[in-house]
């Protein structure tokens, strides 16, 4: 039985497992990146993930170890599970979050629908994508974007000069004309038992998510859990999958990119299910069964809350914020900064997801005086 498991990476993830852990009686370490992590209170080690010889020595303390993020170089994952470590999500598993290429060609030969796609390496094949897509087209880095990072749109080979001078293979897309973002997040535990949550509607502003809605209005609840089953079992994922796509205005979803960990898009569910993200994954990397994802309200809208200052980490202000039923406040234990990821928070509705959406959105302005 599974009694300790590590996390590496004390971002705001880790933080939220912490007491999900502690109510299913299993021991949480983190390995931190620093002293004043998100995850801190659970950090019994802090060092580079990218040492071999840190990971590995964090990697005894545990009986399995699972991520906050998904940047561990894949090389020393395969060598601690070689040597008989646990790792959940595998390495076998994980290389299909972590480069976008592998993760594009692995869905293909599932044949999952996605967005046309290519390799390039050169100019050429650039402007072969283009003449071939209407002229715009989607450049991507295969490896370590997140939130808008490493994404481009290029209109001409001029465009994505600067990237292609690094020498290294870039992933090109169509430009989907889609009608919003979907994220479908589910779980799979160790001997395959899987579970999902409603899917949820995304906003997006500047590449980061700003808003979750679940359940997403009018949206085909049964295509998307299907498409997420079909990736979870397909690429063997273990613990939480989250599955980003393109809703097109005939229907049809397009798989976007893919995430094994809790979700920014998932938040909702600490008070929106009756199991939240944070416990399923605990639970599905410890081989535990399943817990039910059925909602707590009908509605769930989860905001983020970016820095918008040094200053204002949102606590100051949560006073009225914290009076308002219905309304769930989640701070991260950051230092302010504008733009990072400060704090969220959640409002359960049995009315309408517009009514959750006006007084989340009406909580966030507040927060932000």
């Amino acid at each position: 039985m599974i009694k300790t498991i590590g996390v590496i990476g004390g971002g705001q993830l880790a933080r939220m497992m912490i007491p999900a852990a502690e109510s299913l009686g299993i021991e949480l370490k983190v390995l931190a990146e620093s002293e004043d992590s998100s995850a801190k209170s659970s950090a019994t080690m802090v060092g580079d993930y990218n040492d071999l010889a840190i990971v590995r020595a964090f990697a005894k303390t545990v009986d399995v170890i699972t991520f906050d993020h998904e940047h561990v170089p894949l090389p020393i994952i395969e060598t601690l599970e070689a040597e008989g470590f646990s790792f959940q999500p595998s390495s076998n598993a994980l290389k299909f979050a972590q480069n976008k290429l592998e993760m594009r060609k692995r869905l293909t030969e599932l044949g999952l629908p996605m967005p046309a796609w290519a390799k390039v390496n050169t100019e050429a094949d650039v402007q072969e994508f283009l003449d071939g897509h209407g002229g715009v087209a989607v450049l991507k880095t295969p490896a370590g974007g997140y939130d808008g990072k490493g994404v481009m749109v290029v209109r001409s080979v001029d465009d994505a000069k600067s990237w292609l001078s690094l020498g290294k293979p870039l992933l090109i897309e169509e430009k989907v004309n889609f009608v919003r973002e979907l994220a479908q997040l589910s779980a799979r535990n160790v001997s395959g038992e899987w579970k999902s949550w409603p899917v949820v509607q995304t906003v997006q502003r500047d590449g980061v998510c700003s808003e979750a809605l679940s359940p997403a209005p009018n949206a085909d609840q049964i295509q998307a859990a299907m498409l997420a089953k079909r990736i979870s079992e397909g690429l063997q994922v273990t613990g939480n999958l989250a599955v980003e796509m393109f809703e097109t205005e005939s229907g049809i979803l397009l798989i976007n990119e893919l995430a094994m960990r809790p979700h920014n898009s998932g938040h909702f569910s600490i008070e929106g299910s009756r199991t939240s993200q944070f416990e399923q994954h605990l639970r599905a990397v410890a081989d535990l069964a399943l817990g039910d994802t059925t909602p707590t309200k009908p509605f769930a809208v989860m905001v983020n809350l970016l820095g918008v200052d040094d200053n204002n980490t949102f606590v100051e202000h949560y006073t009225a914020t914290l009076e308002e039923a219905g309304v769930y406040f989640h701070g991260y234990g950051k230092t302010a900064r504008k733009g990072r990821k400060m704090a969220h928070i959640t409002v359960l509705s049995d009315e309408s997801i517009d009514k959750a959406r006006e007084i989340a959105l009406e909580a966030k302005r507040s927060l932000h005086a």
